[in-house]
């Protein structure tokens, strides 16, 4: 068997959060390898996910909401990238294309995961206040801290792990304040 990411979401572990009454929950998704603290029990969504280079694979989003914030995981699972690309490639081909324009790009798709989830993230209405490198697990990623245009904070981290992308991503209001933060496990 896999070995489940247990992921104990540092974008959440290291953000600011108001007070709350309830305490948190650990949540383990045996699907998708994971597990986190969330607020209380997730939606489970199905996405079809839109990758870099074009395709469509099949992904789940997790999210909670506590009062103002809001709190999300999305696992993308890239094991069928490889296929779905050579069959774009070959209908390419089939219909008379050439060259780059039939390009498999399954590898450059996959491996640029982490930096297509964080370019989303760059791009919206918001200040980017950080940007770097994350481990979570032994597991390396991408941390992106967002100043939002109506004072809210946006935290994200962004992994891959065997076949699969996590997308952790927490908002939350311009209130919370930095002696409500919690910063260990």
């Amino acid at each position: 068997m896999r070995r489940m990411l247990f992921v104990t979401l540092a974008v959440l572990l290291t953000m600011c959060r108001a007070s709350f009454a309830q305490e948190w929950i650990q949540y383990a998704s045996r699907t998708d390898l994971f597990g986190v603290n969330f607020p209380a029990e997730p939606k489970i969504q199905d996405l079809a996910y839109a990758t870099e280079f074009g395709i469509t694979l099949p992904a789940h989003v997790y999210s909670a909401d506590q009062g103002q914030s809001h709190y999300l995981v999305t696992v993308v699972d890239y094991a069928d990238a490889e296929k779905r690309h050579a069959e774009r490639a070959a209908q390419c081909k089939a219909r008379g294309g050439e060259g780059d324009a039939c390009t498999n790009d399954w590898r450059s798709d996959v491996q640029g995961s982490m930096i297509f989830a964080a370019s989303k993230f760059v791009k919206r209405d918001a200040k980017v206040t950080h940007f770097g490198w994350a481990v979570i697990d032994q597991v390396e990623g991408l941390r992106v801290q967002l100043a939002n245009a109506d004072g809210s904070k946006t935290f994200g981290e962004i992994h891959r792990h065997g076949t699969r992308l996590y997308v952790l991503e927490a908002t939350v209001p311009a209130r919370a304040r930095r002696r409500d933060c919690f910063s260990s496990r």
